[in-house]
C-alpha cells in the first residue's frame, strides 16, 4: 500500500480489478505525492478537483459487480494544450488562463469512456513552443533526476509528471519531438505515433501538418494499453485514417529477425556518451537473431524545413488569439481594435512572439517561394529517402537526443543554439512516420535516451521491438525523490 505510486498501468489495472487496493486509495496517494514535492517539479498546472469523487464512483461500481473500463483506476495527466471540459486549458499561456473547454478533446473523451481518471492538467512551453518547458507563464518544470536540470519539452510536464511517480501515465503533443525530448531527458517512454493515427480533435493547434498527441509511461506496456484506447478513426478529424477504427496492439516480448539501420549522421553529431550507449544498444538487440548496418539519410536542411514549416503555420493559427472570445479579463473599452489587438498579444511570451514573427515573414509574397516552398520541398525529398530506408531497413535507430540534459537558464538568450537540439527528432514529423523514445541508460546519473523509427502504422513492429530492448535493457525508471 505504501508504493502504490510505483505502479505501471498494467499494475495498477491488475490490482484495481484483484481487490488488493481501491482506486481511491490509488489516487489519494497520487494527489498526496503531489502535493509533497510538485513545488519541486513543477510538473503540474492544475489539479482536477473531481478525480478524487470519480475514483469513489468507480469503486463502488467495482464494489456492486458493475461493469467497468478497460482503464478503471489509471490516473492520467493531460498536457494543457489538450482540452478537457470543465477544466482549464491554458497552454502555459496567460491569453488562456482562465479558459475551460466546453468539451472534450477526442482523445480525453476516449479515456474517460475507458474509465480512466484525469488527474490534472501538465507543463509545457507556451503553446507547445520550446524544446526545455522554461518558456511559460507558470515557470519552468525541473528534472526528477536532478532538479538543476531541464526537463525537455514542449511535453516537460508530461514526462516529468510519469518519471516522478505523480500519475500513471500522460498525454503530450509532438509537433518536432516534443514527446521524445523529455521521455529522453527524464528517462520514461514516449511515442509520436504515426501522422493521422490518433485525433487531433482538441489539441490546440501550433503546426496542423506536424503535430501529433501521443502517450508517455513508464513501461512500453503502459503506451501500448493508451495508443488501445485513443488510436483510431474520428470523424472530426479529417487526417485521421478512417480505415483503423478498432486497432488491436499487443505488448509482448516477440523474439523476430529485424534488421536495424543505424542513421550514421545523427550517432556523429551526439555527444560522445551518448554515440557510445547507442552502440551498446545495437549489441543488445542483434543478441537476439537480429542485424544492423550503419545507414545514411541526408538530413542536413531537415531542421531549416521543419521550423520554416512549423513558424509558419504557428503564425496562423495563433491569429485567432485576440482576447474577445476567451481569454484573460482586460477591458476592451476605450481601445479601438488595432490597438486592443496589439495590446493584447504583446503578452504572448518572448519564444512565442519570436514565432509568429518569423513565420509571417516566411509568408509573406516575397518570401513565400524562396522559404516555404522550398522547405516543403525539402520535406518531400526527405519523404522518398526515409522511405527507400525502409526498403533497406525495418527500423531506424538513432540517439533520441544528441545532448544530455542541460542546466536550467543555460544558453536560453541563444534560441538558435536551442533550436539544433531537435535535429534527431524532426524527421519523424516531417515524413509522417512513428517514433518512440526508450530509457537507454545515464551519464553523470543524466537519462540518455534510444529512438527508434518504422515506416508508416508500422507501430506494432515498433512495440515488438521495443518490448525486446526494454526487457534486455532494464534501465531504472524511478528517481529518488
Amino acid at each position: 500500500m505504501n508504493k502504490l505510486c510505483t505502479l505501471s498501468a498494467e499494475q495498477v489495472i491488475s490490482g484495481v480489478r484483484n481487490r488488493d487496493f481501491t482506486i481511491e486509495d490509488y489516487i489519494i496517494q497520487l494527489l498526496e505525492r503531489i502535493n509533497d514535492i510538485d513545488d519541486e517539479i513543477r510538473a503540474f498546472i492544475t489539479i482536477n478537483d473531481e478525480a478524487l469523487n470519480t475514483a469513489r464512483k468507480l469503486d463502488k461500481k467495482i464494489k456492486n459487480q458493475e461493469t467497468v473500463g478497460l482503464l478503471a483506476g489509471i490516473a492520467v495527466g493531460i498536457k494543457d494544450n489538450i482540452c478537457t471540459k470543465d477544466i482549464r486549458t491554458t497552454c502555459a499561456s496567460r491569453l488562456l488562463e482562465e479558459y475551460k473547454p466546453t468539451y472534450d478533446a477526442t482523445v480525453v473523451r476516449r479515456l474517460k469512456e475507458c474509465d480512466a481518471i484525469i488527474i490534472g492538467k501538465v507543463n509545457l512551453d507556451e503553446f507547445a513552443m520550446g524544446s526545455t518547458t522554461e518558456f511559460g507563464s507558470y515557470g519552468p518544470s525541473h528534472n526528477p533526476w536532478n532538479p538543476d536540470y531541464v526537463v525537455g519539452g514542449s511535453s516537460g510536464g508530461s514526462a516529468a509528471s510519469v518519471a516522478a511517480l505523480e500519475c500513471t501515465v500522460s498525454l503530450g503533443s509532438d509537433t518536432g519531438g516534443s514527446i521524445r525530448c523529455p521521455a529522453s531527458f527524464c528517462s520514461v517512454v514516449g511515442l509520436k505515433p504515426t501522422y493521422g493515427l490518433v485525433s487531433r480533435f482538441g489539441l490546440v493547434s501550433y503546426s496542423n501538418s506536424l503535430e501529433q498527441i501521443g502517450p508517455l509511461g513508464r513501461t512500453v506496456s503502459d503506451i501500448v494499453m493508451i495508443m488501445n484506447v485513443i488510436a483510431g478513426f474520428d470523424e472530426n478529424d479529417n487526417t485521421t485514417d478512417n480505415e483503423i477504427k478498432t486497432p488491436r496492439f499487443v505488448a509482448s516480448d516477440v523474439k523476430r529477425p529485424v534488421r536495424y539501420g543505424l542513421i550514421k549522421e545523427l550517432v556523429e553529431g551526439s555527444d560522445p556518451a551518448i554515440s557510445k550507449l547507442v552502440y551498446s544498444s545495437l549489441d543488445l538487440l542483434s543478441s537476439n537473431d537480429c542485424k544492423w548496418e550503419e545507414v545514411s539519410l541526408n538530413c542536413d536542411y531537415a531542421l531549416a524545413s521543419y521550423y520554416t514549416i512549423a513558424m509558419a503555420e504557428a503564425s496562423s493559427n495563433l491569429a485567432r488569439y485576440d482576447n474577445l472570445r476567451y481569454g484573460f479579463d482586460f477591458n476592451p473599452e476605450g481601445y479601438e481594435w488595432n490597438s486592443y489587438f496589439s495590446k493584447i498579444r504583446n503578452n504572448f511570451g518572448d519564444e512565442v512572439k519570436r514565432r509568429i514573427m518569423i513565420g509571417s515573414h516566411v509568408l509573406l509574397s516575397g518570401y513565400y517561394a524562396k522559404y516555404y516552398l522550398k522547405a516543403q520541398k525539402v520535406r518531400s525529398i526527405l519523404r522518398q529517402e526515409v522511405k527507400k530506408l525502409f526498403k533497406q531497413v525495418d527500423v531506424l535507430i538513432s540517439p533520441t537526443m544528441p545532448v544530455l540534459p542541460f542546466k536550467l537558464g543555460e544558453d536560453i538568450d541563444d534560441p538558435m543554439k536551442r533550436y539544433l537540439i531537435d535535429t534527431n527528432t524532426v524527421i519523424a514529423n516531417l515524413v509522417g512516420t512513428p517514433a518512440i523514445s526508450l530509457p537507454a541508460g545515464f551519464s553523470d546519473n543524466l537519462p540518455i535516451g534510444l529512438q527508434l523509427m518504422t515506416d508508416e502504422m508500422q507501430e506494432q513492429l515498433l512495440f515488438d521491438v521495443s518490448k525486446m530492448y526494454e526487457s534486455a535493457a532494464s534501465v531504472n525508471r524511478k528517481p529518488d525523490l
